[in-house]
């Protein structure tokens, strides 16, 4: 209760009033008058009605202290008994808070899945949490915030400044005193290579227990273990990658650990260099000259990093006749040279329209072969002579070639189809014009007849016959058309056909670009998702176990798509690696950093919240030495000690309803000035 004035007039006019009266009863003393002081008091009495003093009673009800329990959810909570820790811890927080009275205690989880980001956090965020959640309390309310977590959090101050959250702020810490930890990080990796070259990856294995000495890593390329290094701990290492195709080339580096460390989860690292080849070399032969050599050339030369040998044979040695050499204009065709001393340098080997002429003799043939086997590429596109006894099948090269002429050669209309695993591959899949039955193309007139020996048909022409025969042979691939027309799509005949885009995919699966893979298994950060994309030429599409940075296993159902590939989303929640496997092809992915601060430094550690704790008055507690006890405290008074944890009592309140009494009831302050005027009338008339 408290007096309270609501004048009836201004405090202005007011103080006009009382100065007059007090000069009139000053002149009234001086002047020795009778009744001045009666008068006096019955102008005061006035006034004060004036003033109108009243009694103001409130109706309080007092606010709750708001107090929050921050649940630290991030992939190091997972790691041995911390997950158990904090649920335990949590329930019996909740438990021992709801018993005292006046408080709202409010459970929030942070640090894994942010609604707020559309990507994966990188890192812990506890207190960005914390103050996203209480923006809307007013500061009075707040009686303290507990933090339940391992005390890897990457927003805290860590320099005792201004406290980020109102109010004392405990931290419950789980995992253990003094835990062991390896970490194996990237220090350094070039982005880019060339393809066939070797780069150096800087790579630095930290041991938290402060030992020295040396640690072994196994180093994976393509999903299966490449070699094993040694490494010194404590000081970066530099280890060798070949960079042996196109495109994402991925390297894992794992180190099996230390015996009775924490996790083994940051003791992996995996490197993306893009691959880029330097120039392309290429060795075109063509058999006799006709109109599709141009195509081929054509085809070759408008790609400024591939480097084109082409060679004609326009004379071949068993032509005998009366011209003299020195008159002969023709460029010697260097045997040995090509396939012999400079075979390996070549990328790619194209034999269009060759036929045996005498020109290579067999053992150049085997030198061919024994270059497929140890990773060459060769493709032929063969001619009417395919069909004959000058056959190339009828040497060396018939023994990795996927399909054998039956001597029969088809001359006449025919559009080439998609087979049902062409529709699936993808040098051939998803081709513009293909159609299901029809496909709108122009046509060919001549076509090798062949049977397949081994290998995949992606185009098939008249009666089914293979027209385009893809295989693996050794470390190397061959491609086999059988048909010298497709230079009639080049000239637009009947509307031509995708022909460039057929050559194009033909020559880079030939020189293994991941892009082109029939067997592939992949996944692609799409937002806040990961799509998984298996590619076969099989109808069957198994599901995908998926583990992710933490450890965690989900499995991935793949649905259907065109093309041969099939798609499934899994949510990337987590900044990391994460591996897919299938039972057939396993592939990595890396989701944000490479190298996530997450999985920098796994150990429990009070250190980074120590500075918030200190500069908000809270406390640090393990969890390993039980929950502390909760006690209310006074503001301005400690909140933190030996096994207990304040919580600030506020006292706040908010006004139900107001109550005024009138201090001078209007009546009774009539018969006091009226009676003190008859009074002070009475004096003066003596």
């Amino acid at each position: 209760m408290s007096v309270a004035f609501t004048p009836m007039f201004p405090w202005s006019l007011l103080a006009a009033f009382g100065a007059i009266v007090l000069l009139i009863a000053a002149y009234g003393l001086w002047r020795r008058a009778r009744g001045t002081c009666w008068r006096a008091g019955a102008a005061a009495a006035l006034l004060a009605a004036l003033a109108n003093p009243v009694f103001v009673e409130e109706e309080r009800i007092p606010n709750e202290d708001v107090v929050t329990v921050v649940v630290d959810k991030s992939p190091s909570q997972r790691v041995g008994e911390r997950g158990a820790q904090t649920a335990e811890a949590v329930r019996k927080l909740t438990e021992r808070l709801g018993r005292l009275r006046g408080l709202e205690v409010r459970v929030i989880h942070a640090g894994g899945v942010d609604a707020n980001r559309s990507e994966p956090v990188d890192g812990t965020y506890l207190l960005e949490s914390v103050q996203r959640a209480l923006a809307s309390v007013p500061q009075n309310r707040i009686g303290a915030t507990f933090l339940v977590t391992d005390g890897q959090v990457h927003d805290a101050t860590g320099d005792g400044a201004k406290p980020p959250i109102p109010g004392p702020v405990h931290t419950l810490l789980t995992g253990a005193k003094n835990e062991r930890d390896r970490r194996l990080s990237i220090v350094n990796a070039p982005r880019f290579g060339l393809v066939g070259k070797t780069i150096e990856i800087e790579v630095l294995v930290q041991d938290f227990s402060g030992k020295g000495g040396s640690a072994k890593v196994t180093i994976v390329q393509h999903g299966k273990a490449d070699r094993i290094a040694t490494v010194p701990v404590g000081r970066p290492h530099k280890l060798p990658m070949e960079l042996d195709h196109g495109g994402a080339n991925i390297m894992q580096i794992e180190d099996a650990g230390l015996h009775g460390e924490i996790t083994t989860r940051n003791n992996r690292a995996v490197v993306q260099v893009n691959a880029v080849r330097e120039r392309l070399r290429v060795l075109l032969v063509s058999g006799e000259p006709h109109p599709g050599e141009r195509v081929w050339r054509n085809f070759l030369k408008a790609d400024p990093s591939v480097d084109l040998v082409h060679f004609t044979i326009l004379r071949p040695p068993e032509k005998q006749d009366a011209t003299p050499a020195h008159e002969l204009s023709l460029i010697a065709f260097p045997i040995r040279e090509l396939f012999e001393v400079k075979i390996n340098d070549f990328d790619l080997i194209i034999f269009d329209r060759y036929r045996r002429r005498g020109v290579l003799p067999g053992l150049y043939l085997e030198n061919i072969v024994r270059y497929v086997e140890n990773g060459g590429a060769v493709l032929s596109a063969a001619g009417p002579a395919f069909a004959t006894t000058i056959s190339l099948s009828r040497t060396a090269l018939g023994d990795i070639l996927p399909g054998a002429p039956t001597g029969k050669v088809i001359e006449r209309g025919l559009k080439p189809k998609l087979t049902s695993a062409g529709s699936r591959h993808p040098v051939t899949a998803d081709l513009i014009g293909a159609g299901n039955d029809a496909p709108r193309w122009g046509r060919w007139f001549r076509q090798i007849e062949a049977t397949r020996i081994r290998g995949q048909v992606l185009l098939d022409g008249v009666n089914k016959s293979p027209l385009l025969v893809l295989d693996r042979v050794g470390e190397g691939r061959v491609a086999q058309l059988l048909s010298d027309h497709i230079w009639l799509w080049a000239r637009g005949y009947e509307g031509g056909g995708p022909h460039s885009e057929i050559l194009r995919r033909l020559v880079h699966w030939l020189m293994k670009e991941p892009d082109l893979e029939e067997e592939d298994l992949r996944g692609v950060v799409e937002g806040p998702n990961l799509a998984v994309i298996r590619r076969s030429v099989e109808e069957i599409y198994p599901p995908v176990e998926a583990t992710l940075p933490s450890g965690t296993k989900q499995t991935v159902t793949l649905k259907k798509g065109a093309g041969g590939r099939a798609r499934g989303i899994l949510p990337a929640d987590e900044v990391g690696i994460y591996r897919l496997d299938d039972g057939q092809k396993t592939s990595v992915v890396a989701v944000g950093n490479l190298n996530p601060r997450e999985y920098g430094d796994m150990r429990a550690t009070k250190s980074l919240l120590q500075p918030v704790a200190a500069a908000s008055g809270g406390g640090v507690f393990w969890l390993a030495d039980g929950v502390p006890s909760i006690r209310r405290t006074a503001a301005g008074s400690a909140s933190a000690g030996s096994g207990w944890a304040g919580v600030i009592a506020n006292q706040d309140y908010r006004v139900a309803r107001i109550r005024e009494t009138p201090l001078l009831p209007a009546i009774a302050v009539l018969f006091l000035a009226l009676g003190a005027l008859a009074w002070a009338w009475r004096r003066e008339g003596g």
